[in-house]
């Protein structure tokens, strides 16, 4: 986990000190902020790595720096290469405050063209930045920053960096705040257990119906690139370096050579994200865009009200849907049959519709939905077990979303269509880090066990409908006696009776001494 580097944490407060000082006190506009200099930045080296990789292969690439740009409300064009990070970064304060301000930003405005969801969820987007001198020292810090990520990197056998996720946790930690929505990002080993979970493959459809900064379709992204390396002989012997096993023990690999274009036109159509906080959304859109995938599908919407119409379109779901409490009733799509405004049971239901037949969910619950009596709750969990194979059921310890929330949760897994016979339940007590505020790095990990005992399937469908679809773990929890071996009792007597004595000789010799 990055926010356990503390030389990027120190970095992180001193940018958002920097933006506090200069008159940027909301904390979600100076995200905002810091999030598209992040972006300036990150788009240079990507765009700089593809012109690299280009000219080594031969392959034909053209720079998204390259030729002419028409500024906005004038007449002027402008080199494009003129816009990049790395030439502006060395112009004079003031005037390079104007230049980010009037050519820069409306640069990456139009990144995509007019059509793409990027240009239409930027077009509102605007750049603050009160003085030059703010401007200085938060590129100055971006510079470290990004230096800090490639040192982790590097020595921490990270190959594969959700950097705006990560910073934008960092930030949001900063603020000790789960989000205006109610929405706290998932920690990055947890959606890799998901992916691992789920295994999606090239060519399927994933979506995750409120997806905030992206992490879950980065990390579905990220494990099909591991993927193609892992089962590429071709590539296998040459790419081994690539596959490493991370902190946290999973086998990832980098964009590596498997990244051809056939692949990526394949991957640029694979993801789809909603959310209903246009901040969200921006954060969502760039963070996908900063990995290489660059027609990102992620729009402005509430799957759970009457404008979504996307039912068994996807092969894959990960979520980790906000937990808002209810709704109003009036704005829940008719496709939502659960007696409830609840938005946890909504999504649950939700994301079923939204699967193919044969697709496959993972989806983050509050402990709630898989053991409370109520009769929408239990409609919810009678959905998954009678119309999908409910495959596992895995209880997650409060401390895993800490700072931001110490609710306990579970993993739910099921494959619509399916017939549900076992269901897998398992009990998570370590995720391999603290469960306190500070989530520090230990050496309990249950994450490898769970991977390891996916396939089995423990608890009988006929148990758990006999117990009202309850799927609290320990409903099911065998009780395990131990044997205890006594001695024969002539044996006890004769022990009982030499410490009689003992204790008899001692209380004598006690007496005579206190004569």
């Amino acid at each position: 986990m990055l926010q356990n580097n503390t030389q990027l944490k120190s970095l992180i407060d001193k940018l958002w000190q920097n933006f506090w000082e200069g008159g940027i006190a909301n904390p979600l506009t100076a995200i905002e902020q810091i999030t598209y200099l992040i972006f300036m930045k990150r788009l240079d080296e990507l765009e700089t790595k593809r012109e690299r990789d280009a000219e080594f292969t031969g392959e034909k690439y053209t720079s998204r720096f390259k030729g002419k740009f028409q500024i906005p409300g004038s007449s002027e064009s402008i080199n494009k290469n003129e816009l990049r990070w790395s030439v502006f970064k060395h112009k004079p304060a003031d005037e390079m405050l104007l230049h980010v301000q009037m050519k820069v930003f409306p640069f990456l405005k139009d990144l995509n063209g007019e059509t793409s969801p990027f240009t239409k969820h930027m077009a509102n987007a605007v750049f603050i930045m009160p003085k030059a001198s703010l401007l200085v020292s938060a590129i100055n810090i971006v510079e470290d920053i990004f230096k800090e990520i490639e040192k982790d990197a590097t020595e921490g056998g990270h190959a594969f960096q959700d950097i705006q996720g990560d910073v934008y946790e960092m930030l949001l930690s900063e603020i000790a705040t789960a989000g205006k929505n109610g929405q706290f990002r998932t920690p990055r080993h947890i959606i890799k257990l998901m992916a691992e979970l789920v295994a999606p493959q090239l060519g399927q459809r994933i979506a995750d119906p409120a997806c905030g900064t992206g992490g879950f379709l980065l990390g579905a992204y990220q494990y099909i690139l591991t993927d193609l390396v892992r089962n590429s002989a071709a590539l296998r012997a040459k790419d081994k370096p690539k596959l490493q096993k991370d902190e946290d023990g999973f086998e990832r690999a980098a964009i590596s050579a498997v990244l051809t274009q056939k692949v990526k036109t394949i991957l640029d159509k694979s993801f789809v994200g909603y959310d209903i906080d246009t901040t969200m959304v921006r954060l969502g859109l760039m963070n996908l865009m900063m990995h290489g995938i660059d027609e990102p599908k992620i729009d402005y919407k509430d799957t759970l009200s009457k404008t979504y119409n996307e039912d068994s379109q996807y092969d894959i779901i990960m979520a980790n849907p906000p937990f808002t409490g209810n709704i109003d009733k009036a704005d829940i799509n008719e496709g939502l049959k659960l007696p409830t405004t609840k938005t946890e049971l909504l999504f649950v239901e939700r994301i079923f519709n939204m699967l193919k037949m044969g697709g496959t969910a993972a989806v983050i619950v509050p402990s709630g939905v898989i053991q409370n009596s109520g009769k929408a709750f239990e409609a919810a969990r009678k959905l998954i077990i009678e119309k999908a194979e409910l495959k596992a059921v895995i209880a997650v310890p409060g401390g895993v979303f800490k700072p931001y929330a110490g609710v306990s949760t579970a993993i739910l897994i099921f494959t619509k269509g399916g017939e549900t016979t076992n269901v897998w339940l398992y009990d998570m007590q370590a995720d391999g880090y603290s469960l306190d505020d500070k989530r520090n790095k230990i050496a309990e990990s249950d994450l490898p066990d769970i991977i390891n005992k996916y396939q089995l399937r423990t608890s009988s469908k006929s148990a758990i409908v006999e117990n009202n679809y309850d799927l609290n773990l320990s409903t099911y929890k065998e009780e395990v006696y131990e044997e205890v071996k006594y001695e024969k009792p002539d044996v006890i007597l004769k022990k009982l009776s030499e410490i009689e004595v003992s204790i008899n000789t001692g209380i004598a010799k006690l007496t005579e001494l206190m004569k």
